[in-house]
């Protein structure tokens, strides 16, 4: 198996050669934590991993202004369910987000918070009839009350997309599973772009 390895960090499958690819436990381990995303994603992690953490957290610190309470009179059902599973998520998501583990995997419930979120607490403000938020209504007040979540939302679609970076764990899970791959496997090394070399200076192998 043959995998294309970029000097600044990351790697991505080019292709087998000369078979059918079969894609093994490994194979889905390393496309699982793969990221080409440059080194200064981290600071989309911290981001949005700090705002999940701390919003997970209040749920439970601050039960009847951000948790159960707040869920009840938003007219989420079983408030008393969602709230603290919701916290749950935002706590160990925001976690693994901030540490870049499972990074795609923790964007995952995270977008569909953020857009429950924004479904359910934030677009009734468009008609004027959102409970959490009295008295205000039209685009105005919506892209006002929903910055966060929106903010949030693109951070999360973002992380899904590219990955956590190189600056994380799912970077070294990956240099780490490529690695120790398939006995007799190779990893390319080309140039940052993709491109290969016409001058004979790439790629580099290394077996």
């Amino acid at each position: 198996m043959v995998f294309d390895c970029y000097p600044t960090g990351g790697y991505r499958y080019s292709r087998w050669e000369g078979k059918t690819a079969v894609t093994s436990p490994q194979d889905r381990k390393i496309r699982l934590v793969a990221t080409d995303a440059p080194a200064m994603t981290i600071l989309i992690r911290i981001y949005v991993g700090v705002v999940f953490l701390v919003e997970g957290i209040l749920k439970f610190t601050r039960p009847e202004k951000l948790g159960t309470g707040r869920f009840d009179k938003a007219g989420i059902p079983a408030p008393g369910f969602f709230a603290p599973l919701t916290g749950v998520f935002e706590v160990v998501c925001g976690i693994l987000l901030l540490v870049g583990l499972l990074t795609r995997l923790a964007a995952v419930p995270m977008i569909v918070d953020m857009v429950c979120a924004l479904l359910i607490t934030k677009l009734p403000i468009l008609w004027g009839g959102a409970p959490l938020f009295g008295g205000e209504s039209g685009w105005g007040d919506f892209l006002h009350e929903s910055r966060v979540d929106l903010a949030q939302l693109c951070g999360s679609l973002f992380l899904l997309i590219a990955g956590a970076g190189s600056y994380s764990i799912d970077a070294r899970l990956e240099r780490n599973a490529i690695s120790t791959s398939m006995p007799g496997g190779s990893v390319r090394l080309w140039p940052r772009s993709g491109h290969r070399s016409r001058k004979g200076t790439g790629p580099y192998v290394r077996h």
